[in-house]
C-alpha cells in the first residue's frame, strides 16, 4: 500500500540528499560471504547503516561484538533489545581471522552494550584488539564503546589493549540526552572522554553527534565546546534516521551546507578533524580521522 501523497506525507519524506542506492559488487558480495562463514555481526548490518553498500563495496566493515542483542533502549537505535546470549569467547578469533582475510589497512570494532556482564564487555574487546594484533599486525583498529557505566577499570582494560583509536559516542546534547538514550548520562560520557585521554594520550579519542533531534543551534555549539574541553579531538556529525515507526521521530532534516558549516566550526574549535555530512556515521571513513590525529600522537 503506497503512502499518500499529503502536505504531511510530503514533509515528512526523506529529502534527495538522503536517497541511498544501493548496489551489488562483487567485493560487497565477498564481505557479506566472510560474514556469514564466520558467524559474525556487523553493525552495518544490524543499525541499518545508510553507509553499507558504500563500505562494503570497498572491503571495509564494522564488526559488532557480543552478539546482535543489546541490554539498553535507546530511542534512535535499530539494534534489538532483550535479554543476550553469553559472550561468546571465539568470537574474537573469527573477527581477526576477517580481518585478515579481507586484508584490512583499518578495523573497527564497536559492541552492544552488555550491562549483563561484571565488566560490560571490556574484557571481550581486549581479546579482540590482541586477537588482530596477533593475526593481522599490519592493521589499525579503532573501538567504538559504551559507556561501562563509568567504571575506570573496564575502560583500562580496554585501553591497555592498545586501540590506535577509541570512540565513544555522546550522540546528542545535554538536553535530549534523557529522552534519546535514556541508560546513559551526558556527563559520564564527556568524563569517560577525559579519562580515557588521561590515562592513554598517545591513543586518540573520539565521539559522534547526530542532528536533526530537536536539538538547537546553541546547544549543538555547547556540545562541541564541551567535547573539546574534554580532551577529544576526533569529531562524526551524521543526519539521525528514523530506523522505524517505534523509534523517535526526525525532528528535522539538516541541509549538507548546515553540515559543512558545523564542521568549520567544530575545526575552529579546536578538533583535528570532522567528518560530517547527513550520511556520515560512527566508523564512516575512520581511517582518515585517525591519520589526522596521528601528528598530535
Amino acid at each position: 500500500m503506497s503512502t499518500p501523497d499529503t502536505p504531511e506525507s510530503r514533509r515528512h519524506a526523506r529529502p534527495d540528499w538522503l536517497r541511498v542506492r544501493y548496489r551489488a559488487t562483487p567485493e560487497l558480495e565477498r564481505v557479506q560471504e566472510l560474514v556469514s562463514e564466520l558467524k559474525l555481526h556487523t553493525v552495518c548490518q544490524s543499525a541499518a547503516c545508510p553507509n553499507l553498500g558504500e563500505c562494503w563495496a570497498h572491503g571495509t566493515a564494522t564488526f559488532m561484538l557480543g552478539g546482535n542483542t543489546c541490554t539498553r533502549r535507546c530511542g534512535f537505535c535499530d539494534v534489538a533489545t532483550g535479554r543476550p546470549r553469553a559472550l561468546d569467547a571465539a568470537e574474537p578469533g573469527r573477527v581477526a581471522d576477517a580481518v585478515r582475510a579481507l586484508d584490512l589497512r583499518f578495523a573497527v570494532i564497536t559492541a552492544v552494550a552488555r550491562d549483563d556482564v561484571p565488566d560490560g564487555g571490556a574484557a571481550h574487546f581486549a581479546a579482540t584488539l590482541r586477537a588482530i594484533r596477533e593475526r593481522a599486525p599490519g592493521c589499525r583498529v579503532e573501538v567504538l564503546i559504551p559507556d561501562f557505566k563509568g567504571s575506570e577499570a573496564a575502560l583500562r582494560t580496554v585501553l591497555d589493549a592498545g586501540p590506535d583509536v577509541l570512540n565513544h559516542n555522546i550522540e546528542t546534547v545535554a538536553r535530549l540526552q534523557r529522552r534519546v538514550r535514556p541508560q546513559a548520562k551526558y556527563e559520564r560520557s564527556l568524563a569517560l572522554l577525559r579519562r580515557a585521554h588521561a590515562l592513554a594520550p598517545a591513543i586518540a579519542t573520539k565521539t559522534g553527534l547526530m542532528l536533526g533531534l530537536g536539538e538547537e543551534p546553541h546547544e549543538i555549539e555547547q556540545t562541541l565546546r564541551d567535547v573539546v574541553a574534554h580532551d577529544c579531538r576526533l569529531l562524526t556529525l551524521g543526519q539521525y534516521l528514523r530506523p522505524s515507526p517505534a523509534h523517535l521521530p526526525v525532528a528535522r532534516w539538516v541541509p549538507p551546507a548546515e553540515f559543512e558549516q558545523w564542521r568549520e566550526r567544530a575545526l575552529a574549535l579546536g578538533f583535528a578533524e570532522v567528518a560530517s555530512g547527513p550520511l556520515v556515521r560512527s566508523s564512516y571513513r575512520a581511517e582518515e580521522l585517525a591519520r589526522a590525529a596521528a601528528p598530535a600522537r
